[in-house]
């Protein structure tokens, strides 16, 4: 349609982010390219819009504060009395119409439309600033230029499956009160929304039948826009906003295209089993880009994947005695899958859970993608089993262990970073230069490149993580992925593990020192990647690692290289004439 589009998300938490925030509290920590630690919606907003965001792109109530409080510190106030009107709240509206006018699409133009989230629910005390901000922002842009969406469920109650209207009612009456009115309803519903409940809603609300969008639980989240474009939301948008009418209908093809493929996928009764096996397994929003990935890479492949789920620590040997049947239950997922996967995380909880999959996965040539704390996994697992050093560890796990020991913290309760001795059996260290007294914002973040580098037995077994590099993003040196970790493998140990193991450091930081993707030799897929390849997998960009586990889960590896060198030595062939 032509037009730019840029995203905020306001968080009214206290947090300055969600860098610190356990995944149980508020799903994973999303990663920008700037290194931002973010909301996970902004992942949701990069994955559908293409975009690319920076840490200014996600407000929070203690960003807002933090930097009013800056000011007045300064004296930039004038000895005036800080208060929450105007000060916060101009503050608030000074970061929106500064953010909003950054280009994200990489095309160096100003967006012509900034979609602006505030997230909670009308009437929370701590979403009121935001809220009046809003208030105030409609008269300072015009009416012209602001379109106020609420969204709202409209809930179905009852034996009879009445869709009841009153919740939306109710929450458009407190939107009112504080100075708000609605201009388009957004209703969530589990069915469609049933006759007469459009106009029902828009009695009440004080909006056009028109303005009363339905969107109701469909089979896969692609189908979305399919749902939305039928029912005028994009003339109410350009209308109210005085934009210029587009110049065609919106070509859709791509997400019809995009949307059967998923439907086909979802409904195929063989699919590739692939076990992740993490630390937060409880909340499925803990690790939604590492799932979104997974999906990006079977819609890629058009290999129809079944993910389950294995709580680390129920594989432990400890685990078996307090809980015998979660011990085998959780085995018998693990044996059952085609492949497995290693996400990140941090602490001591389930960790030699996670080593003892990687063994599995190793000893019996299972497909393994070890991400982040997945490739400090491999690495250890590798020592301990076929280097000797049987102690082998991370400075984390053992300080960790080492406190609980003296009674000073429990093994699963994260506690701060601090120097401790050096042990030979560290294979994983603590990074030199990150903060040992500050945790928030302090990690390696943010978009890094990485390397590829030459090792002994390249010429008889090439890198596979850069053959799909190469298949899938082009031929590069390098590639640039988002990071997010304080531990990296002992670059005093690299040589030593080359030599006594079939484990390889394939990758590298770009001053060469810090080990960025590994690979096991003698295996069909065995993997570690030290940075987070989810964070830039899309729809119609799958992230390389995650396509050839998909592949190898599924046997098709091999060939699918294969066939993709013939055609594009085909291809230029071609071109030569």
């Amino acid at each position: 349609m032509g037009f730019g589009v840029t995203n905020i998300k306001i968080d009214p938490y206290l947090n300055i982010d969600a860098g610190t925030m356990s995944p149980f509290e508020h799903g994973e920590v999303y990663v920008l390219d700037d290194g931002g630690e973010a909301d996970l919606d902004l992942g949701n907003y990069e994955r559908f819009m293409g975009t690319t965001l920076t840490r200014d792109n996600n407000i929070t109530t203690g960003k807002i504060y933090n930097s009013v409080i800056e000011k007045e510190r300064t004296g930039d106030y004038l000895g005036k009395t800080v208060q929450v009107v105007p000060h916060i709240t101009d503050a608030i509206q000074n970061w929106v119409e500064r953010v909003a006018r950054v280009p994200v699409d990489g095309s160096g133009k100003e967006a012509d439309v900034c979609i602006i989230e505030l997230g909670g629910t009308v009437g929370d005390i701590e979403s009121m600033p935001f809220i009046e901000a809003m208030r105030q922002f409609q008269f300072r842009v015009g009416k012209d230029n602001f379109c106020l969406l609420h969204v709202s469920l409209v809930p179905v109650v009852g034996a009879v499956g009445e869709q009841k209207t009153k919740p939306t009612q109710q929450s458009v009456r407190e939107l009112r009160a504080a100075g708000l009115d609605a201009d388009l309803l957004v209703c969530r519903s589990s069915h469609p929304l049933q006759e007469g409940i459009r106009e029902k809603l828009s009695l009440f609300c004080h909006v056009a039948t028109s303005a009363v969008v339905g969107v109701h639980d469909v089979s896969n989240i692609y189908k979305v826009p399919l749902i939305l474009h039928p029912q005028g939301l994009v003339d109410a948008l350009t209308k109210k906003l005085s934009l210029a009418p587009p110049r065609a209908e919106p070509d859709l093809r791509g997400w019809e295209k995009l949307a059967t493929r998923c439907d086909v996928l979802i409904q195929t009764e063989n699919k590739t089993r692939i076990c992740i096996v993490g630390k937060y397994t409880e909340l499925s929003d803990a690790y939604l880009s590492i799932s979104k990935a997974v999906l990006h890479a079977s819609l890629y492949v058009k290999a129809a994947v079944e993910v389950k789920w294995i709580e680390a620590h129920h594989l432990e040997e400890k685990h078996k005695q307090d809980n015998p049947q979660e011990h085998t239950t959780a085995w018998e997922l693990l044996r059952s899958g085609a492949g497995i996967l290693v996400p990140g995380g941090f602490g001591n909880r389930g960790i030699e859970g996670m080593i003892v999959a990687a063994n599995y996965a190793r000893t019996h040539d299972v497909p393994y993608l070890g991400v982040c704390l997945g490739l400090q996994i491999l690495v250890i697992e590798v020592c301990r089993n076929l280097l000797g050093l049987k102690d082998a560890n991370s400075q984390e796990f053992r300080n960790e262990q080492s406190k609980a020991v003296k009674g000073q913290a429990p093994p699963d309760k994260k506690v701060e970073q601090e120097a401790i001795s050096a042990d030979p059996n560290d294979v994983v260290i603590f990074m030199p230069e990150i903060s040992k007294t500050h945790m928030g914002g302090t990690m390696r973040l943010g978009k890094r490149k990485t390397i590829f580098r030459e090792y002994k037995e390249v010429k008889e077994r090439p890198s596979i993580v850069r053959q799909l590099y190469d298949e899938i993003h082009g031929p590069a040196e390098f590639v640039e992925e988002r990071h997010r970790h304080r531990y990296e493998v002992n670059p005093k140990m690299i040589q030593s593990i080359e030599e006594g193991t079939p484990l390889r450091f394939v990758g590298v930081d770009d001053k060469g020192e810090r080990m960025e993707i590994v690979e096991v030799l003698q295996t069909q897929y065995c993997v570690g990647v030290q940075f987070h390849p989810e964070f830039l997998s899309r729809p119609l960009k799958a992230s390389p690692v995650f396509v050839g586990l998909v592949l190898a889960a599924s046997g098709r590896l091999d060939e699918w290289i294969v066939n993709r060198k013939t055609k594009r030595l085909n291809q230029s062939k071609e071109d030569l004439f």
